[in-house]
């Protein structure tokens, strides 16, 4: 379960944050994941519940925004939104499609006091 390495980068991340900005402790943690990052949400949120105790975000809140797959159709430049993953454009059928988002997880922001 590769979770536990991605929290503790994520823990890291926010403690680091957490020191520059002189807060005390962290009431909110928002993160987006992409779909296809790989993460999977039930078992980060398990792996967050576990790794924040005893540590600055032991009270924090663990947001999770799921960004579906966003690609651009080199054929026909429309953007759109997948809800399955199918590298086709649903505008004109193409193929020759880029990812733009929805494989990767970010840090959005924090709340801290």
């Amino acid at each position: 379960m590769h979770e536990y390495s991605v929290v503790q980068a994520l823990m890291e991340q926010v403690e680091r944050l957490a020191v520059e900005h002189s807060a005390q402790k962290v009431t909110k943690v928002i993160v987006k994941i992409g779909v296809m990052s790989g993460v999977e949400p039930h078992l980060l949120e398990i792996a967050f519940n576990t790794f924040k105790e005893k540590s600055i975000c032991d009270a924090a809140e663990f947001v999770m925004n799921i960004q579906p797959l966003a690609i651009v159709c080199r054929a026909c430049h429309v953007r759109s939104e997948l809800n399955a993953v199918h590298y086709c454009c649903p505008a004109c059928g193409s193929i020759d499609v880029e990812v733009v988002d929805g494989e990767d997880m970010f840090l959005m922001s924090l709340e801290m006091e």
